[in-house]
């Protein structure tokens, strides 16, 4: 079977840079809504989990279910990390529509849809480094007819058995912009200009801290309201709660652009 560096087509000594640019590219490419499929996507994402261990080929074999002629088709720690991560990343098959709202909602929980980390804290994905991002729709709040800022809002969603793309967790990592994060783990969040230009991308701050360099086309007032730009935003708190897809709020749609001046742009 192919080796994990063979599935992200990369060289098997490539360092740590060119692995991570590698499986960036690869996983959008394998990505359902780019034309990939669910078992290319979790593939790609558990050769990318197994190249962080010792024995990256058997951590691979392990995670989709080969048996190693070596020996057994576990590898302790390693391949329990890379199975654990495949399935908390593993997107639905309607998660990552243009605008961010996805496809219908379930009452399936999205935990189990998608292996998220919501239940156990304590799983392989926890321990790198990075910051914990729990994330929420803002049609969800606008359809059930709640307040952005609800003290109890991420309460009511972790309990509203919400589709993946809707309501879930994930982690970001210390070089990834908080847009870059989503689309990583196979979510398609709104966008346009990918420079701080515009709001499509706009989030809500609800608790944590997301930086974003000075040059944006935010004002001290949007700032003041917590409202941040996911495209330039990098996490800068251990834990992040955050309401994406809330462009059209007051003040913010005067600041989008068509996402058709810029090349595989994702909005309305």
């Amino acid at each position: 079977m192919d080796s994990p560096f063979d599935v992200l087509d990369v060289s098997p000594d490539a360092d740590d840079t060119e692995i991570k640019r590698a499986y960036r590219r690869r996983v959008k490419e394998a990505h359902p809504d780019h034309g990939g499929s669910r078992d290319e996507f979790a593939r790609v994402r558990a050769a990318y989990e197994a190249t962080k261990t010792d024995y990256p080929e058997r951590a691979f074999r392990a995670a989709v279910g080969v048996a190693d002629a070596d020996g057994p088709a576990t590898n302790g720690d390693a391949s329990a990390s890379a199975e654990s991560e495949t399935a908390a990343s593993e997107p639905s098959e309607s998660s990552g529509a243009g605008d961010g709202a996805g496809g219908p909602r379930t009452n399936g929980s999205a935990e189990a849809a998608s292996g998220s980390t919501s239940a156990d804290p304590d799983t392989a994905e926890s321990e790198a480094e990075g910051t914990r991002v729990e994330y929420l729709n803002y049609d969800v709040v606008a359809d059930e007819g709640w307040e952005i800022d609800d003290d109890d809002l991420f309460e009511k969603a972790a309990d509203g058995g919400y589709d993946p793309e809707d309501y879930g967790k994930f982690y970001c990592e210390p070089d990834e912009s908080l847009l870059e994060a989503a689309e990583n783990r196979g979510f398609s969040w709104p966008f346009a200009c990918r420079g701080g230009a515009c709001a499509n991308c706009a989030v809500a701050l609800f608790d944590g801290e997301l930086k974003m360099p000075s040059n944006h086309v935010l004002s001290a007032q949007m700032l003041d309201a917590g409202i941040r730009l996911s495209c330039i935003g990098v996490p800068a708190s251990d834990e992040l709660q955050i309401i994406y897809n809330v462009k059209h709020l007051p003040g913010l749609d005067d600041l989008r652009l068509p996402p058709q001046q810029f090349g595989g742009a994702a909005d309305d």
